[in-house]
Order: C-alpha cells, then sequence, then structure tokens
C-alpha cells in the first residue's frame, strides 16, 4: 500500500483538454441513477465544458431490473437535453450511448442481434455488479465479442472481488477487452482497494479510457479539484489514450 500514496507530492493538477470527449456518464434526465431532472442536466454539462471537455458521450445505464432503457427512450431524452443546451447556448457536442449492464437482458439482446448503443463504430461499454461476482464474466465478455462487438470494461479497478486476481485482468485483456478508468478512483473516493486495483492497472497499462462515470454533484466538485499521479499524466500525453480520437 506505500506506493499508493507515497508520491504525493509528484500529483498534478487534472487537465481535462488532454482527453477531450468524457466517454462515461449519466447525464440524461431521469432515467437512470444519474441527473434526476433537465435543470441538473444543463447545470453539469456546463461544468463539464467549464473543466475544458469538448465532446460528450453520455451513457446511461441499461439495467433491466432498475432501469429499462431503450435506443428509442435515451434518443428522446438527448435530443431534450440538446434542445435544452442550444436554449442556454452551451455549445459542447454530445451525444449518447449506454453502458450495458451483463445480463440476461443483455444475452437476450446479442442472441436477437439487436443493434446495441456503441462509444464509437462497434465499441460496448459495459459492466458486472460492483458487489457480487458474476458466475460468468469472462463468457459474457466473450458473448459480446462474438455478437461483433469489442467490449470496454467500465470501471474494472471498482471489482473488488477480484482484488490481487491479477491474471484474470490479463486474461480478458489478452482476448481483446478494454479498460476503461474511473478517474475519480485514483483518489481513493471508492475505498482503498479499488484504488490499489486502479493503480496495478494503470502501472500495467491497462487503461486505453478514463471516464468519469459522474452521477451527480458531488462527482463534478471533485473533479474540479482533482490531483492525479504521473503515470496517469502519461497516459494522458501518450498515444494509448483513445477518448482523443472520438
Amino acid at each position: 500500500m506505500f506506493g499508493l500514496f507515497s508520491k504525493k507530492n509528484n500529483k498534478t493538477r487534472m487537465d481535462y483538454t488532454l482527453v477531450k470527449t468524457d466517454m462515461h456518464s449519466h447525464l440524461l434526465p431521469g432515467i437512470d441513477d444519474g441527473a434526476p431532472d433537465l435543470e441538473t442536466s444543463i447545470m453539469l454539462i456546463r461544468r463539464f465544458k467549464e473543466l475544458g471537455y469538448t465532446k460528450l458521450i453520455t451513457t446511461p445505464h441499461i439495467l433491466w431490473d432498475l432501469y429499462k432503457n431503450t435506443p428509442d427512450i435515451i434518443e428522446n431524452k438527448l435530443e431534450l437535453v440538446r434542445n435544452a443546451l442550444k436554449e442556454n447556448q452551451i455549445d459542447i457536442e454530445i451525444t449518447a450511448a449506454a453502458e450495458y449492464f451483463l445480463d440476461d437482458h443483455m444475452t437476450e439482446l446479442l442472441q436477437k442481434k439487436e443493434k446495441l448503443l456503441t462509444i464509437k463504430e462497434n465499441q460496448v461499454l459495459t459492466e458486472f455488479s460492483t458487489m457480487h461476482k458474476a458466475l460468468s464474466m469472462k463468457e459474457s465478455l466473450f458473448d459480446v465479442q462474438m455478437a461483433g462487438y469489442q467490449p470496454i470494461l467500465a470501471h474494472p479497478e471498482r471489482y473488488v472481488y477480484l482484488y490481487k486476481k491479477w491474471d484474470f485482468f490479463h486474461e480478458i485483456k489478452d482476448n481483446g477487452v478494454l479498460f476503461q478508468l474511473n478517474l475519480l478512483s485514483l483518489t481513493g473516493g471508492y475505498g482503498s482497494r479499488v484504488q490499489e486495483i486502479a493503480q496495478y492497472l494503470l502501472d500495467n497499462d491497462f487503461y486505453t479510457f478514463v471516464g468519469t462515470d459522474l452521477h451527480h454533484e458531488g462527482h463534478m466538485s471533485r473533479l474540479q479539484s482533482l490531483q492525479i499521479p504521473e503515470k496517469l499524466q502519461n497516459l494522458l500525453t501518450g498515444d494509448r489514450l483513445l477518448n482523443k480520437a472520438l
């Protein structure tokens, strides 16, 4: 654990202009556990622009037990937000994909060959429960690939039941799964084990995307004062980060 905290003095202020595009957030009003209403959506998006972002790909949950979102529902909310941004003269590009929970509903979508909402081309943001390990994580990711999509695993560091199970991460990476870091995971806000997993994955060059996973104003306040370690700064300024091409 010493390595996580010993380089505090080497941290620098996060420069969001290096990322350009945030590809994981919950900004569409009233359809998941993110922005509850349009007013909040617009306030949060305005603050994204102030941070230095030029594009947002917002990703509402599709988690059938809780959030029965469909492409039509998401597209309608996106248009509502776009119109409000125009009325408020907030000039920032916003599109929508989804954060797909790998559950029975997702299996059904894949079996029916339903068109998924993608981050770019065939890249799909996916997640598992952060509390309980699924019985078939590798198989679920493989099913996404077999359907012609490239899974991006959202916040892999938050799956604390995989703590120190590094072989699992290496195996799915070798099989073509992409990794997305939650920026706030490195602050300890999700707990020390999440921070340690994030540091391991960062140190070993797993991440190709970074995202805010922003749900509410509390997240935004922490993003505004975020200090990042040298290894993350290197990712942001190097060629491996794919956010810049979105």
